[in-house]
């Protein structure tokens, strides 16, 4: 091998270890910031990492709003009507927020079992229902279309009392 091409093998194979090293660690960067989706099936079988950060999803069970009157703390459960996730939030709720409908969680869960919220992601208008959240209602044996359909109805009867 001549002089000249053994300096070309070098270089080439410099750059490439650099680029090697610059996707490794961008990757790793990366994986950190990662919001993994979880139900609350999902969540009591234990799939879901404990004092990290992910996305949890389904209904927000009927009844179960409790909000502290002294402060922001809002105490309500989500469920995809096999298992239910208690979710604690300290923040100003979204303006569709309400009982009956699709919500996204974003959070850590706690080893005791309850679910932290730092953010509340409510649905946008009356047919739309997270993807997350419709595919856990469909593993759960529920069709999202029911939940749409009830949670219409519900509106326009409280219209219709009005």
């Amino acid at each position: 091998m001549t002089p000249k091409r053994k300096r070309k093998l070098t270089i080439i194979l410099g750059l490439v270890s650099l680029a090697a090293v610059a996707v490794g660690l961008t990757l790793y960067a990366l994986r950190a910031n990662i919001n993994l989706f979880f139900s609350p099936i999902q969540i009591a079988a234990g799939d879901a990492p404990f004092e990290r950060q992910i996305r949890a999803g389904g209904m927000v069970k009927e009844g179960t709003v409790s909000r502290n009157p002294d402060s922001l703390d809002v105490e309500f459960v989500v469920t995809d009507y096999v298992e239910d996730l208690e979710v604690r939030y300290s923040g100003i709720l979204p303006d569709l927020f309400r009982e009956g409908q699709g919500v996204v969680v974003v959070g850590e869960l706690q080893p005791s079992g309850e679910f932290r919220a730092d953010q509340v992601l409510a649905r946008h208008d009356e047919n739309y229902m997270p993807p997350e959240v419709a595919e856990a209602l469909e593993d759960a044996g529920y069709s999202p279309a029911d939940f749409k359909t009830e949670g219409s109805e519900s509106d326009s009867a409280k219209s219709e009392d009005s």
